[in-house]
């Protein structure tokens, strides 16, 4: 699979692929040298995966309740709120 084609790809759909290299993996059946072409398109699909997961966190906000109504804020990642 192209990067293109990947980059083409759902977070669904990456997820299921990873999902299905992470099973042959750990199975134990494959040869060294897919192992490790298995292991690079694995990181590939984390790494696209993640930044999927990012793109959606920058496009959520939540709604506070501030007392006076709702007030739309942008979304906080975990590490944020804990001052780090």
């Amino acid at each position: 699979m192209s990067e293109q084609e990947k980059e083409q790809l759902s977070f669904e759909e990456a997820m299921q692929k990873l999902e299905e290299i992470v099973g042959r993996l750990e199975n134990g059946d494959v040869p060294l040298e897919t192992a490790i072409e298995l292991f690079q398109e694995g990181m590939t699909l984390s790494r696209l995966c993640g930044s999927k997961l990012e793109q959606v966190e920058s496009r959520i906000q939540m709604l506070v309740d501030n007392g006076q109504g709702l007030q739309k804020k942008p979304f906080a990642q975990a590490n944020d709120d804990k001052g780090e």
